[in-house]
């Protein structure tokens, strides 16, 4: 605290400074009563000073200190909002990453199937070669019994290959047809040419060397007493019309006649129209001048390659041979091929069956 004067030294200091004024005081000038000089003691100098003024340096100075104040205050926010935002982006992310733990462990408890064969207990090593010693012995054992039944599939195999491989045989002997054929140049079948119409000759694609028999491209009669059939190999007589008569091996007594011709699927020229269609059969006697009507039938190119057609011989009558007459083909107007004739039926002794004679055509 400040020093303060009484209101005595006041008082003497003014009487002192009035009479160093007064000495210094011209004449006429107003003197001061002592009665003036009385009051001044009761006056309260402090309530007679006028009040300080603030200068302008100092309100400056205040307001720069407040707008300062108030820029750390606003620091302080934005520093304490950010702090909570990064604190809740830690909960989400914290309370996502608790959810995903929960369900995966959820998962390997409830969704993965325990470990059956776990071992609950660690093994010594004589149990460990134990354990060892009985595995092995089992494998030994499933290794007889594998080998035991690939024995007896192979056995089975062997069986089974060796009666697939006679049944093929048989069925390629029987040609599928199953019946003795009679009319087949290997048991002494042959064909009649003097009655058999004469074999198709290509003027356009016969040359000189083919007229000589040994150069000849033709096919003889006798191919369709063979069992070979393969494309090209058969007898072709002129336009769609001829006949073919064939000496059996003896006296047959006809029950079925059997025709064979490539499918169109192998055939050279893309089709089978050279393939006889409508055909009759007649058994011949042995005077070549009897002929009994046997039946008319039609070979259906889009149904097989081998046919077999039902005779009417009834009663059964043997014939020394038999006349297939073909009286068209499927469309080619040139020539037709016959591929394999076959005659089926029960050979009989010689002269039986002379008396049940058909009536002749």
């Amino acid at each position: 605290m400040g020093w303060k004067p009484s209101a005595e030294a006041c008082a003497s200091e003014l009487q002192r400074a009035d009479r160093l004024w007064r000495g210094n005081q011209p004449a006429g000038s107003p003197v001061v009563s002592e009665e003036q000089f009385d009051l001044l003691p009761t006056l309260d100098l402090r309530q007679e000073m006028p009040p300080p003024r603030v200068s302008k340096s100092f309100l400056s100075l205040l307001l720069r200190v407040l707008s300062v104040l108030l820029s750390l205050v606003g620091d302080v926010l934005v520093i304490v909002y950010r702090e909570v935002c990064s604190i809740r982006f830690l909960l989400t992310a914290l309370s996502l990453l608790s959810l995903f733990l929960a369900a995966l462990w959820w998962g390997l408890l409830y969704l993965v199937p325990p470990l059956e064969n776990e071992p609950k207990e660690m093994l010594t090593l004589s149990e460990y070669h134990e354990r060892v010693r009985s595995q092995g012995q089992q494998l030994q054992q499933l290794q007889a019994q594998l080998d035991k039944l690939h024995k007896e599939v192979s056995s089975v195999r062997a069986a089974n290959s060796e009666r697939v491989a006679k049944l093929v045989f048989q069925r390629l002997n029987e040609d599928f047809v199953r019946k003795p054929d009679y009319a087949l140049s290997s048991v002494g079948a042959s064909i009649d040419l003097e009655k058999t119409s004469h074999d198709y000759e290509d003027a356009n694609t016969a040359y000189f060397w083919n007229r000589f028999s040994f150069w000849n491209y033709a096919r003889p009669p006798t191919v369709i007493l063979e069992p070979d059939v393969f494309p090209g190999n058969c007898w072709a007589f002129e336009g769609d019309q001829g006949q073919v008569v064939i000496r059996l091996p003896g006296r047959v007594q006809l029950s079925d006649i059997t025709l064979q011709h490539p499918p169109p699927s192998v055939a050279h020229t893309g089709g089978a129209n050279s393939a006889p269609r409508d055909f009759a059969v007649y058994g011949l006697q042995a005077d070549d001048e009897t002929e009994v009507f046997l039946g008319k039938f039609t070979f259906d190119v889009e149904k097989s390659e081998i046919q077999t057609f039902h005779l009417q011989n009834d009663p059964p009558t043997a014939f020394p041979k038999v006349k297939i007459q073909i009286l068209s083909n499927w469309g080619h107007p040139r020539f037709t091929c016959l591929y394999r004739v076959r005659a089926h039926g029960m050979r009989t002794s010689e002269g039986a069956g002379d008396s049940a004679m058909g009536e002749p055509h």
